[in-house]
């Protein structure tokens, strides 16, 4: 079983057990989810819509890989990215998850991630140097993985190697933009390293860490309509550096407005919620997330 803070709402709702009037009202418990207990049921209805939700293990980088295995899992979801460096499991402190894994352990990975429902779709925020060598290392893992896609920033002199390994592998690259003054914090420059490549080389869009650099997630989607390949989902508190994650939809950032959009867009993707915030026990407000998202997909769907 794993632990979990959960709010005393969250914790009614999925035990049916009445908590007293008392001390415990708006307080956190801790309580034990036993295996297959969910504090949410998934995104069917974005499904629908061919978008697929899933955690980038970086929410859980307090906990292994495994840990963040359960958690994904206890949202009903089915997808999840990695990163290289999470330790695997508190059994193996020194096996970490990127290309150094041995053949024992990435066979094991792929059972626990079968044995979990869940498929190991992206993988990054990782380095790709102007190297072949030192890429195939990364393009071999994702291959062997299942990977589709790998969220990169890579060096300006590196992508003709990355697209030749792209369509060799087939195999995405998508460059993903941490807040400025990161290579690839504007989104201009997104599209400038993408023009006249591959499809397979396009945009990992963190729509937080565009409101940590000041620009409006909306007008950023718009711009890169025809290269986003995946999302790093956040809403956040404000604007500006000093912002923070919150369940979506209760932010700054017009979840449904961005949704919307992508869905005129007519944009199949790989939603990774990183939520980067209470670290240590986000787990009821990434159900928040979670639930809204699948929401909005159901009037988006509603709406045709």
């Amino acid at each position: 079983m794993s632990q979990a803070f959960v709010t005393r709402r969250d914790f009614v709702k999925a035990t049916g057990v009445a908590v007293l009037a008392g001390g415990l009202t708006g307080f956190p418990l801790r309580v034990s989810l036993a295996e297959g207990q969910r504090l949410a049921e998934g995104a069917p209805h974005a499904e629908k819509l061919g978008w697929r939700l899933g955690c980038q293990a970086y929410t859980f980088n307090r906990f292994t890989f495994y840990e963040a295995i359960e958690k994904t899992a206890s949202l009903g979801l089915h997808y999840i990215e990695a990163y290289p460096g999470q330790t695997l499991s508190k059994e193996k402190p020194d096996a970490k998850t990127n290309d150094s894994l041995s053949a024992a352990d990435r066979k094991e990975v792929k059972k626990r991630l079968a044995d979990a429902g869940l498929k190991l779709v992206n993988y990054g925020v990782v380095g790709l140097p102007a190297n072949e060598e030192a890429c195939r290392r990364v393009f071999d893992f994702a291959k062997d993985m299942g990977i589709e896609t790998i969220v990169s920033e890579p060096p300006f002199d590196a992508f003709d190697i990355i697209e030749k390994l792209c369509d060799e592998y087939q195999i995405n690259v998508a460059i993903h933009n941490h807040p400025k003054p990161s290579t690839y914090w504007n989104p201009d420059t997104v599209l400038k390293v993408c023009e006249g490549r591959s499809k397979r080389i396009g945009a990992c869009a963190d729509t937080g860490h565009w409101m940590r650099s000041e620009i409006n997630p909306l007008e950023a989607i718009k711009k890169l309509e025809g290269r986003i390949i995946c999302f790093h989902f956040k809403d956040l508190n404000r604007y500006g550096m000093a912002a923070h994650d919150v369940p979506w939809g209760t932010g700054q950032a017009d979840v449904p407005a961005l949704l919307k959009e992508i869905k005129r867009q007519g944009l199949k993707a790989v939603f990774s919620i990183e939520y980067e915030y209470n670290w240590e026990n986000s787990l009821p407000e990434i159900a928040e997330c979670v639930k809204f998202f699948d929401k909005v997909a159901a009037e988006l769907l509603n709406a045709g």
